[in-house]
């Protein structure tokens, strides 16, 4: 039996002091590519140890403990000058492969790339903030001001629409490991440091102006809303006989044929096509007849189970997709867990069995696996031991002062 293939970010180490999603989310998703992350949060956990959702079994936050999934966690005093050391210490510790820092710690000067920097000259810093000019945002204060909460919505009101995924945090997250590695990449070859900030705000404005959204606007005014239907081409969602909803799309003509063979329509849009003068296999053609198209797909929907709607749009090749709810996506994985092969059920200490997921990248074509969040501070003393050399003396010493629990 040939050795398992070493994860690409093997012996790769990083600290991560950071709250909230954003730094979070990036230091889950290098360690999951085998970079051993340490977390580092104050004593009693940091702002969003508590975070919703709690388990109802033991009041656990289920948020903290799948957003830590896979690191190590140590838990010292951050207000003290003995615990700040520690943190400094192993934010900057000697190896090739190490001094590299994930961290949120806005207006902490003590924390500064310059005091890290005077510790270790080619230090990499990610930060991670909310605005370029130093000011707070979170998702929802970022997608207002983006202009996306305007743009989401049904038809029938003109009050902005939040959504509950944090998708900028994500997306800043997801920009956070690209810096982490290009940082080091660049260590690798020239032995620069570097400081790289990130500003939640700016990752929104960059998304919507890289799709022409800002663009758009300038030309033409605000995009009226769609509801459910898909800008620029034919998307919506329909109710089955059953009370159920699916989702189809059509993005090329092959799409669009798929829709008409599946339904029955094909020769009602062939008709409505010429009657109409309008193309229904462009994007054009589809969008501007988009609720006459809706109009006539709608009791085919309307008189057909579930099961037989689900079939016949896969059989024809229609790109679709069925609406769950979370309860539906946990009871289904339940069912059949082979279904969602990202997904990933484990024993999470505090909590139970939960839910929790692979890597979406499958390196040789295998999934990462997932193991737990550790306790909080449950690898202070081997940390400190590994990273910093001390020894059980002074590690009681430390716990005797306060400064690690």
């Amino acid at each position: 039996m040939s050795d398992p293939i070493a994860q690409p970010l093997d012996g790769v180490r990083i600290v991560e002091f950071a709250s909230f999603v954003a730094g979070p989310s990036a230091g889950m998703a290098l360690a999951q590519l085998g970079a051993d992350v340490i977390r580092v949060d104050p004593l009693g956990g940091n702002a969003d140890y508590r975070r919703w959702p709690l388990s109802d079994r033991t009041g656990e936050s289920l948020y903290w403990n799948s957003l830590n999934r896979g690191k190590r966690s140590v838990a010292v005093d951050v207000r003290s000058d003995a615990g700040r050391e520690l943190l400094l210490n192993l934010a900057t510790a000697p190896g090739a492969d190490a001094g590299i820092v994930v961290d949120n710690a806005v207006g902490r000067s003590w924390f500064s790339y310059e005091t890290l920097r005077a510790r270790r000259e080619d230090v990499i810093a990610v930060r991670v903030q909310g605005r370029a000019d130093g000011g707070p945002a979170v998702d929802y204060t970022v997608n207002g001001a983006a202009g996306v909460a305007d743009l989401t919505g049904p038809v029938y009101t003109d009050a902005p629409v939040n959504h509950v995924l944090p998708a900028w945090d994500l997306l800043c997250g997801q920009q956070v490991v690209s810096s982490v590695l290009a940082a080091l990449r660049r260590r690798d070859r020239t032995g620069h440091g570097a400081l790289v900030e990130i500003a939640l705000a700016d990752v929104a404005m960059a998304a919507v102006a890289n799709m022409g959204w800002f663009s758009e606007a300038a030309e033409r005014g605000d995009r009226v809303r769609h509801g459910n239907h898909v800008y620029g081409g034919f998307g919506v969602d329909f109710a089955t006989a059953d009370g159920d909803r699916v989702m189809i799309v059509a993005l090329t003509p092959r799409q669009w044929k798929a829709i008409g063979e599946a339904t029955g329509t094909a020769e009602v849009f062939a008709a409505l096509s010429a009657s109409l003068h309008a193309d229904f296999f462009t994007d054009e053609g589809r969008y501007e007849h988009r609720g006459v198209i809706e109009a006539v797909l709608t009791p085919w929907f309307a008189k057909n189970s579930t099961s037989h709607v689900h079939a016949a749009l896969q059989n024809a090749g229609v790109l679709w997709g069925p609406y769950r709810s979370a309860a539906g996506v946990a009871a289904d994985f339940a069912a059949d867990p082979a279904s969602e092969p990202v997904l990933e059920s484990l024993v999470q200490p505090g909590v139970g069995e939960v839910i929790s997921a692979n890597s979406a990248a499958r390196f040789d074509s295998q999934y990462s696996g997932s193991v737990p969040a550790a306790p909080l501070g449950h690898d202070t003393d081997a940390v400190l031991s590994e990273v910093l050399g001390l020894d059980a003396g002074e590690l009681g010493r430390l716990r005797d002062d306060g400064v690690i629990g």
